[in-house]
Parts: C-alpha cells; structure tokens; sequence
C-alpha cells in the first residue's frame, strides 16, 4: 500500500541528495524546489534558509545512524564481533538511506553547520574512537590514531558504495563480506 509523502520529506529526500551530489555552495533552493517538484516559497515555509534546511538534515541523519550503530551493540563482545555488527549497520544505513553517509561524512566539518549539528556529530564519532580505543587497550586494533583509522574505515567504505550506486560493481554478499574483511584487516592489531 502507498504511503501518502509530505512535502517536507520530498524536500528533504531532495536536499539530501542534491547535497550529497554537489555540495552545499553549489546547491540552490530553486535545485531543491525543482527535484522536490515543489515552489521555492514551500521549501520556506518549512526552513528559514538553506542554512536551517542543511542543518536538519545533517541532525535527522546523524542521529538515525548513531541510533542504528548503537542498537543492539555488541558491548561485552570481542573487536572483531564489534567491527562486524558497525561495518553492517553502515551497509545497513547506506541501503535504507542512499546518499545520507556520503553527506554526513563530506559536510561534517562545513562552515554551516551550527552547534547542535556539531554536537550530534561528535557524539558520532566518539562512538567509533571508543570502538576503536577499546580496542586498542585490548591490543587487538592497530596502534594507529583513531582519525586515521576511521579515514580507513569510512574512505574504503564510502569508494565502494560510490561503485555500487554508479553500478560498477554489484553489492553481493561475497562482495560485502569481502570488503569487511579487508577493512577489518587494514585496522587490526597484527601480532
């Protein structure tokens, strides 16, 4: 059964992939308005400016994959199990939210982005440094900073799910499995 669409997730939906698409200076709320299949002046009956409209979106999708890596986290579990249940739920997110991890991840240091956003997010990442230190006092995760491990993680990740949405490589479960190993093994301790 068709779920009846509210205008203001059209233009969210819109948004987020013009945003992914093309960054936040050279997308324009005319572009918004004309992929949403709505007039400017609806956009701005829900957000103030293009500032208020970038800032909730990067709340509403920073909150639901924080939310996603934390449910049902494996907290007393090795880091290998751990690894395992995050790599999913970013495979996970970036299925039921196609463009929402490459936004996240290209934007979260923009010039826009206000206190809240920049709240949210760093309660994004201290997940995954904690993952990652934990795992480090385990000596079971490479003595490396956990920036760059996540630059790792994210970079390997965000490259295959470019491939797979331009379908230039097919996301099977080989494929998926094979890649988790590799970005496992890149961020191991190997002793």
């Amino acid at each position: 059964m068709p779920t009846n669409r509210t205008k203001r997730e059209d233009i969210l939906d819109s948004a987020l992939k013009l945003f992914a698409e093309r960054g936040f200076d050279a997308t324009t709320i005319p572009m918004i308005a004309g992929d949403a299949r709505v007039g400017a002046g609806t956009i701005y009956r829900y957000f103030e400016n293009k500032e208020v409209l970038v800032n909730t979106l990067f709340q509403h999708y920073v909150q639901a994959f924080k939310g996603m890596l934390e449910e049902e986290y494996p907290q007393e579990s090795s880091s290998r199990e751990q690894f395992h249940h995050l790599f999913q739920r970013m495979v996970q997110f970036t299925n039921e939210h196609a463009h929402a991890l490459y936004f996240i991840k290209t934007h979260n240091g923009a010039y826009f982005l206000n206190e809240s956003s920049r709240k949210q997010f760093s309660c994004l990442w201290k997940i995954l440094r904690d993952f990652l230190d934990k795992g480090k006092e385990r000596g079971e995760i490479r003595e490396l900073p956990s920036l760059a491990l996540i630059a790792i993680i994210f970079g390997g990740f965000l490259e295959l799910e470019q491939l797979i949405r331009s379908e230039e490589l097919e996301a099977s479960r080989d494929l998926l499995h094979g890649v988790e190993e590799s970005c496992w093994d890149a961020v191991r301790h190997h002793h």
